[in-house]
């Protein structure tokens, strides 16, 4: 998928870093903003893992640091719970200045209560989801601890969270008592609240409270084991999962476009592959379906998807199948369904009868028909044999020639 580096001014003419996550064919279904935790990144391992989860799913997502955070611009101890709403009120008119207005914002932890907060200036919002999120933003002073105390005697300290050191001033305090854990009343928009019962930082009645004070649409999935920050890779993708399948109900309600036919020009019929920074998962995109293939956990991977090796065997068994279904329709035989299975193991080529070469490993695929229906014996062999007429099996055992060329770099395009 595409990955876009961004930047655009908050209302004080700061620069906020972002990262702007979309299908490869660039026409996605509706966009999608995420606001991170308080002193998290847009680069905070859960965060990416959900925005590329919706982007599979054609949903895009533009990430991005507030003030003072990550590669964002400005002062962090100046900022406060209002500024970090008027940070997602600038990330939404950057959004429907340049691309589509989001209709759907994401809020982890702080950032729940403040898309909660923000959806009211953002007229786009058709649905909003909140992962472990306070429902009262005051409450934000009783993790702070003894420094609160501090703060409001001395107007600021240094407050270590996570390992990193921050000044806090009284000013995000003061702005914080000045909340009231009313917005979710007037939310006017499909809402998604996500909780462990097992969040030791934020607890699970924040949840509930902020589903109480809801009205409905809304639904509440548990995020089970998952720790606060959703620290275990398989508790985010789970989680980005449902995110696109829940909203995915309200952004094609009767009345609103389906998503644009992606132009032949676009994808001009090749396959995109796209492998991160990080380990082998790799994001598939093949005639406007987004797929991913991955490595088993004990080769390294994350064993997020299939091999490459058993998307190929997925191409024969897949060609396999439908080529028997031709040619028994062609001959109006009443064949129900066809199973293949298949494996491949490398042999050494002096175990293989058929080979020519005797002195090096080949690779052998072995192939399984299960046909269903009243087939004769005569029909069932020679639907055995058309299985070895189907395109990917001729493919495979011809003469291929793969050419490979080099894409020059243009520092300028803006991808990761």
């Amino acid at each position: 998928m595409n990955t876009k580096s961004i930047t655009f001014p908050n209302s004080r003419g700061e620069q906020l870093a972002a990262r702007l996550e979309l299908p490869d064919d660039e026409q996605p279904l509706a966009y999608a903003l995420f606001a991170h935790c308080f002193t998290c990144s847009k680069d905070l391992k859960a965060v990416v893992n959900i925005s590329r989860a919706l982007s599979s799913r054609r949903i895009a997502v533009l990430r991005f640091d507030f003030t003072g955070l990550g590669e964002s611009e400005g002062d962090f101890s100046a900022t406060t719970f209002s500024s970090e709403v008027s940070d997602l009120a600038a990330a939404a008119g950057f959004l429907e200045r340049e691309y589509e207005a989001p209709r759907l914002l994401i809020g982890h932890s702080l950032g729940g209560t403040a898309v909660l907060a923000a959806a009211a200036n953002i007229p786009s919002t058709a649905t909003v989801v909140t992962i472990a999120a306070p429902f009262n933003p005051a409450s934000l002073k009783g993790l702070l601890g003894v420094s609160s105390e501090q703060i409001g005697q001395t107007g600021q300290a240094t407050v270590s969270i996570s390992g990193r050191d921050f000044t806090i001033r009284k000013s995000l305090l003061d702005d914080l008592e000045a909340q009231q854990p009313t917005e979710t009343r007037r939310l006017k928009a499909a809402l998604l609240v996500m909780h462990s019962p097992h969040d030791r930082v934020v607890g699970i009645e924040n949840a509930a409270a902020i589903y109480r004070a809801a009205s409905h649409p809304k639904s509440f999935i548990s995020l089970d084991a998952a720790d606060h920050l959703l620290s275990d890779a398989r508790d985010s993708a789970y989680a980005g999962g449902i995110i696109a399948a829940w909203a995915a109900r309200y952004l094609t309600l009767p009345g609103t476009s389906p998503p644009a036919p992606v132009p032949p020009e676009v994808i001009d019929n090749r396959v995109t592959a796209r492998t991160g920074v990080e380990g082998f998962r790799t994001e598939l995109f093949a005639n406007g379906f987004p797929l991913v293939a991955d490595e088993p956990l004990e080769y390294g991977g994350g064993n997020e998807g299939p091999s490459p090796y058993e998307y190929l065997l997925a191409a024969l068994g897949a060609c396999t199948g439908m080529t028997i279904r031709m040619y028994a329709q062609s001959k109006k035989w009443p064949l129900e369904d066809v199973v293949v299975r298949l494996s491949h193991q490398k042999i050494h080529a002096e175990d293989c009868q058929d080979c020519d070469e005797k002195v090096r490993q080949i690779d052998s695929i072995e192939r399984e028909l299960e046909l269903h229906g009243k087939l004769d014996e005569e029909q069932r062999q020679r639907l055995l044999e058309i299985a070895g007429r189907c395109p990917v099996h001729r493919t495979l055992t011809g003469d291929v020639r793969i050419g490979t060329i080099l894409k020059p770099t243009d520092a300028s395009l803006p991808f990761r």
